[in-house]
């Protein structure tokens, strides 16, 4: 018998039928009592109002987790010496594969103190991640929530800072830029459509007229398209200045008979839209 071997007799214990039975007593208790919880708590909730059930859902992981440590914890004597050699050795190993298991989390943990250093974003700032668009509304210690204009809630880890570009429109600012778009037909008064545009956006009740207004005009091969770019007067009032400025437009639009711009499918081309959602400039 080598030095490994001997350790590993002298840390283990030797299994007669009387500790199988109890570790399979053990087993067969957890079990019962996770799908006690996992059946029981929901039938409960569902009998119980609106917001008595969704306190009680969230218990169901932790109780299933607590459970499944009580049962690691009560077979771990059944089978180890509970000598404290033998317990230095079991924590450390144990500790070794929870550092494996939790690297991620780990990852998570020191992005998110890269991102409160960096300042990469804030509660109340308006930010871009990959796909998810919305108001930091907390930052946590392994995710930040984010509230999309369509009042979801969308968690995301930090570690995504070390991978994914994150746009901030508005960086702690109160405002942040719009960006409404426009697609005419290139026949049409393009100086007076300009000056009508600029004219609107300075006459909307959300515009911050203590920020710059820029009309950009860019000739595509389908048509004319017009930005209108400007700032709110608060982050939270973007969807309603853009949907302004778009309503509006259609009557600057109608006063010097400019029409919307249409391409022939067949080139490859959809009709473009009169203007399209409101995105951060």
């Amino acid at each position: 018998m080598n030095d490994s071997e001997a350790k590993l007799v002298h840390i283990v214990r030797h299994l007669d039928w009387t500790s199988a039975a109890e570790i399979a007593a053990v087993v067969a208790g957890a079990w019962l009592l996770t799908l006690i919880v996992r059946v029981g708590l929901p039938w409960l909730a569902d009998r119980l109002r609106p917001s008595g059930r969704m306190k009680i859902l969230p218990w169901i992981p932790v109780l299933r987790f607590l459970i499944l440590l009580a049962a690691i914890g009560t077979i771990i004597p059944i089978v180890i010496r509970p000598t404290l050699e033998n317990m230095v050795v079991i924590l450390g190993a144990v500790g070794l594969a929870i550092g494996f298991a939790f690297k991620d989390y780990l990852s998570n943990v020191i992005g998110g103190v890269a991102a409160i250093i960096e300042r990469a974003y804030r509660p109340g700032d308006w930010v871009r991640i990959d796909d998810a668009y919305g108001e930091v509304r907390s930052v946590g210690l392994r995710s930040l929530s984010l509230v999309t204009p369509d009042d979801s809630v969308v968690f995301i880890p930090h570690a995504r800072l070390w991978d994914s570009n994150v746009s901030n429109a508005n960086t702690g600012k109160r405002d942040l830029m719009c960006v409404a778009d426009f697609y005419l037909h290139p026949d049409h008064d393009a100086a007076a459509v300009r000056q009508g545009l600029a004219d609107l956006a300075v006459s909307s009740p959300y515009v911050n007229l203590e920020r710059s207004i820029t009309v950009v005009v860019v000739e595509e091969p389908w048509g004319t398209h017009y930005q209108v770019k400007a700032y709110p007067i608060d982050s939270r009032y973007q969807f309603e200045f853009v949907s302004d400025l778009t309503v509006r437009a259609k009557m600057v639009f109608a006063q010097v008979g400019a029409s919307q711009a249409t391409v022939p499918v067949s080139k490859g081309y959809q009709a473009a839209p009169a203007s399209r959602s409101p995105r951060p400039g």
